[in-house]
């Protein structure tokens, strides 16, 4: 029995290296793991309670697809959940430890550095590459000037990015606290590409969230410094793209207009109105107020708004409001408050951890950053983000369990006594 789970635990991470660089290989290792953990463990699975809430969740997804106005199209938009919902379900019962988490870790970090290479030769050589492997390298980026790499779109790489840049720091900070020198150079490095790579995806969202996450792990250590050192730098690089006179044309000297530039919007200025995110939510608050209690149906946001505005649209740049607007209320708060579970027992668990409570704090961290961007984006349309976000999730699920079940057994053997 241990040597099959150990065999488990290396096709997973074996999965996970080879998922970004070759998506079909990574995702049948996942799918191996997925139907193995089920046959092995179902019993586990059927009994856990988080389930029944995913199991809800999914009823629910059905239903809405049902009811849909173009159930076909709602029918293929389940693929998007479903399968996902299943790692949610059955992958926590692959960790236990943290020394789960940290392996897991250094396999999710290992990808991208080749990937940011692949994204210096698209913009500064030109390259380009056929789609063999499951990815096209497109010369020049998508959009053009912005880094996609190995991705469709730019802002599939930065999301990417972004939560592998949560883990190096995290394995950073650990290995700092450690001394290890050596190890430190290694991932110095790591972070350095993975900075670059997100500078030049041009996605002011990560770069936002990036800041942001940067805060939390300041804070965490005390380093009071760095914090108000990162709060003087972001103000005056806002106070140079959207700051009042006088002052921004002072600050424009010394801000990079790669930066000024785009978080004002004027190297954009003239896009149509249809593409702005403000007209894509604001139709989709009108989908919701129509049919707020199953929606539209899944992609059925494209359709619509491309026989009002005459502009296709993959997603409303906002899931939430995606979901309610295709699912319906209910659904999409269902969802809302069964990922706001784990992580609230995450965080209430978080101080119990010791030394290494900064690698569970990682995976907090690297998770909320995609909460976030998906407040400004969809990412849930790229095949390997969509799988590590929830493979993701599906860890903190299952230290959150292990330790359940750790406390509910100390509670009962002091209650015996």
């Amino acid at each position: 029995m241990l040597g099959t789970s150990l065999n488990i635990w290396r096709l997973t991470l074996l999965s996970v290296l080879i998922l970004p660089l070759i998506p079909s290989l990574g995702e049948i290792g996942l799918v191996i793991v997925l139907f193995i953990l089920s046959w092995q463990r179902y019993r586990v699975i059927l009994t856990y309670p988080l389930n029944w809430g995913i199991a809800l969740v999914t009823v629910g997804l059905i239903i809405s697809a049902y009811f849909s106005t173009n159930p076909g199209e709602a029918g293929l938009g389940l693929a998007n959940f479903l399968p996902f919902l299943a790692i949610l379900a059955v992958f926590p019962q692959l960790f236990s430890k943290i020394s789960q988490l940290r392996q897991l870790a250094w396999v999710l970090i290992l990808p991208s550095l080749p990937i940011v290479i692949l994204g210096w030769g698209q913009l500064y050589g030109g390259w380009s590459l056929p789609n063999l492997l499951g990815w096209e390298l497109v010369a020049n980026g998508n959009p053009t000037d912005r880094m996609a790499s190995v991705f469709i779109y730019a802002n599939f790489l930065a999301i990417y990015l972004l939560m592998i840049f949560f883990f190096t720091l995290g394995l950073w900070l650990e290995n700092y606290r450690l001394g290890h020198k050596k190890v430190l150079i290694w991932l110095t490095i790591y972070l350095l590409v993975q900075i670059s790579g997100l500078i030049l995806t041009s996605s002011r969202n990560a770069w936002g969230i990036a800041l942001i996450g940067g805060l939390v792990f300041a804070f965490y250590l005390g380093w009071r410094w760095l914090v108000w050192l990162v709060l003087g730098m972001t103000s005056v690089v806002t106070w140079a793209s959207i700051g009042p006179e006088p002052g921004r044309e002072f600050w424009r000297n010394y801000v990079p207009r790669y930066f000024w530039g785009r978080l004002s919007d004027e190297m954009y200025s003239d896009r149509p109105i249809a593409t702005l995110r403000q007209t894509q939510w604001q139709f989709s608050w009108e989908l919701v107020k129509q049919r707020p209690w199953v929606g539209w149906g899944l992609r059925n946001f494209t359709i619509l708004y491309q026989e009002q505005m005459e502009v296709w649209l993959g997603h409303p740049h906002n899931l939430y409001l995606m979901l309610m607007a295709e699912t319906g209320i209910p659904v999409t708060l269902s969802l809302i408050i069964l990922v706001g579970w784990i992580l609230t027992q995450a965080v209430l668990i978080l101080p119990y951890l010791g030394a290494e409570k900064i690698i569970f704090l990682t995976y907090i961290i690297a998770f909320s950053a995609c909460i976030l961007f998906n407040c400004f984006d969809v990412s849930l349309f790229d095949l390997r983000v969509n799988t590590l976000s929830w493979l993701i999730l599906a860890a903190i699920a299952g230290l959150v369990q292990n330790y359940r079940k750790k406390t509910d057994v100390i509670h009962y053997h002091n209650h015996q006594t």
